[in-house]
């Protein structure tokens, strides 16, 4: 064998064996964009505040749904979002242990810095009224999404519909 076949084998070789025994990438961790929060909110994202989902599941069942929706680039609450957060709000009372994170979520059009100040509008909208109905301020706190978190993918007036909303969470 001559001296360049015996240099091409060996660097094959090294090169095969180190891809063989090369370790895997670690797994990285990508945490969720930033949540814009007012005053009277928590971070999603903190260990104190933990979802409760058996308790998410007794709420949306005795008041009908998390979920109020808005059209295009609104906060105001219309009379299906005044009386699903009117049924929110006598569940919220009859459960004090419970606080809720109302956060508000856009669709995808617009951009970032807007959506984030839209869903704070819509949370806040959604907080305002349930204190309007006797929860207490301290059991709500609010969280803007923006666009950041879509239900409903796809360009289009059915996917943004479903993304325009505020969704009550209970944590504790």
């Amino acid at each position: 064998m001559n001296r360049t076949a015996l240099i091409g084998m060996t660097a094959l070789a090294l090169a095969m064996g180190a891809c063989a025994r090369k370790a895997p990438p670690p797994v990285a961790t990508v945490p969720p964009p930033a949540a814009v929060v007012d005053n009277n909110s928590t971070d999603p994202n903190s260990l104190d505040t933990v979802e409760l989902p058996a308790m998410q599941a007794d709420m949306v069942a005795k008041a009908g749904s998390d979920t109020v929706y808005f059209g295009t680039d609104e906060y105001q609450l219309d009379t299906p979002a005044r009386t699903t957060l009117a049924a929110q709000a006598k569940w919220l009372i009859a459960h004090p242990q419970v606080r809720a994170s109302l956060e508000g979520h856009c669709d995808e059009r617009g951009t970032r810095e807007y959506n984030q100040a839209l869903g704070e509008r819509r949370a806040n909208a959604a907080r305002d009224f349930l204190l309007s109905q006797g929860v207490p301020a301290a059991q709500l706190v609010t969280t803007s999404w923006g666009k950041e978190r879509p239900v409903a993918t796809g360009s289009n007036e059915a996917a943004w519909a479903q993304n325009r909303r505020e969704v009550t969470v209970i944590i504790r």
